[in-house]
This record gives structure tokens, sequence and C-alpha cells, in this order.
């Protein structure tokens, strides 16, 4: 299938009704709020063609949005489930990936650096030491939206991608269009130690480090069992534990990694996340 083959494939999968991609992918509706959906990744409410992960603080929009984040996969294994799954149309040739956006550095703007600052220190609790040390090092910084962007970075330190946290007013994350999480990943510190911890994100990678200060903690932008860098990883630590978020989803994909990578260890934290954990001892 080309190029041109799977935009349209995507655009005629993208519209299809929440509520029955919901149901194929094993969702269950809720007794008492129409709008709500127990999923495999946790609690759902749906608004038309929109829905919010209550669960993971995530939302997006569209079908194909919806099955990459349930079932934690690409986008083009996301519209080949769709097709089989929901359509009953398989395709017929093998795959080839369209292009994606193109990665593009978001544009930093530092007269926003003092909203990123006060939400790292006075909402995630992270001590102004570290978001000043990530700040002078650029791999922190504010874009034009007063979102934090944090860095991935890949081979010779060249940014790949970029994890993305709204400063203001509602909780918000994601991502910068086009970036290649299994091209790099942010870390810290940037060098190696002997011990590394995975965790869902930034955020977390950064309250972990403050937790276990002689970990390497590195963010996989997501509950993600199996980045393409991680065998390299283990391959160069000591010790590599999964510090994935104390819920179903962060078990269930724990888990997973576990089997795919025998020698990597379950760090649960002891709340829902390392955020929280750190919160809570300050």
């Amino acid at each position: 299938m080309n190029g041109q083959a799977r935009r349209e494939q995507a655009d005629r999968l993208r519209g299809l009704p929440l509520e029955a991609v919901l149901r194929s992918l094993g969702a269950e509706p809720d007794r008492h709020d129409k709008r709500k959906w127990h999923t495999p990744a946790g609690t759902l409410s749906v608004s038309g063609a929109k829905f919010m992960n209550w669960s993971r603080g995530v939302g997006g929009g569209g079908a194909i949005d919806l099955v990459i984040q349930v079932k934690n996969l690409g986008f083009i294994d996301a519209l080949d489930w769709l097709a089989r799954q929901v359509v009953g149309a398989v395709p017929s040739a093998p795959t080839v990936m369209a292009p994606g956006p193109a990665w593009r550095l978001p544009s930093a703007d530092s007269s926003h650096l003092h909203d990123v600052r006060s939400y790292l220190v006075d909402q995630r609790g992270i001590a102004p030491a570290t978001v000043e040390a990530l700040i002078h090092s650029g791999v922190l910084y504010a874009d034009a939206r007063a979102n934090a962007v944090f860095l991935l970075l890949g081979k010779e330190n060249i940014p790949v991608g970029a994890e993305l946290r709204g400063t203001t007013g509602r909780s918000w994350r994601g991502m910068a269009p086009g970036s290649r999480k299994d091209s790099g990943f942010f870390s810290i510190p940037a060098s190696p130690t002997p011990t590394a911890v995975l965790c869902e994100s930034a955020i977390d990678a950064i309250s972990c480090r403050a937790l276990h200060p002689h970990c390497r903690c590195l963010s996989t932008a997501g509950a993600r069992p199996n980045p393409a860098w991680l065998p390299l990883l283990i391959a160069h630590a000591s010790e590599v534990h999964c510090g994935f978020d104390a819920d179903p989803t962060g078990d269930d994909m724990a888990a997973a990694m576990i089997a795919r990578h025998p020698s990597v260890k379950r760090l649960r934290p002891a709340l829902h996340d390392w955020n929280d954990v750190l919160r809570s001892q300050a």
C-alpha cells in the first residue's frame, strides 16, 4: 500500500464512531455514565470524536488516536488493527510507511521561562537547582505557548523529539509533531551510570532521579514496553529497572517489557507515579 493509499485509508478510519471502536477494543461502558468507558489503558470519557483518558491525563481525537493510546501501537499498526477488527479489510500488499510530519524543534521563548519554573517547582515539587541545571544544559526550555519542552536526544546528543507539558491553565501533555521516540529519549543525568530506571515521562524521570540519586532515569515518553533503543541500553547498563506508573497500564506494560527483556526488573513507585512520591516527601 503506497503513501497516498495509506492517507486515504487513514481519512476513512479516523472518523469511525469511537463507541464502536471501544467495543472492538474490549472496553466496557460505565453503568452510570454513558460517556465513560473502562479500557485496559484506564477510564475514558467520550464526547463525539474527542476522548479523555482520566487515568493517564491524556486526551485525543479520532479512532486512530484512540487505538494508539489504548493498545499502545504505532500509527501504521493502529491503522491495520482498525482495518482488520472494525472494517474487516486487511491490506492486500506489504505496508510502506507514509512519511510522517517532519520533526521541527519547538522555538524557545524565554519570556515564558517563569511559567515553566513556577510549574515545575511549585506544582511538581522539583528542586529549583535541578530545574536551573536542566535549563542551563539546554534539555529544558519554554516555548511560545508556555509549554515546558523536554528534549529527546539521539546519537551524538542530537534532538530527535520533545515532550511537551502545559504549565498554565488546564493540565496538558503531548509530543512535538514529528518526534521520533524510538530514536532517542530524555535522560537525567545525560551521562550513563550503572543503574538505569525507565519512567513514563520526563517529569517522572526527574522526580525518580531526586529519589534515587545514584540512578540514571530515562523517559520512554509513554508506557512503551519495547522502545528501539532499549536493547542497547540494557547491553551497556549493569541494571535496568522499569519504573512505570503503579496502575494497570503501567503494570501491564512493565510485564510486557520484562517478558521481552528478562534482565529488566520492576521498580514500582509507592504512589501512582514518581512525581506523586516526590511531592509526598516534600
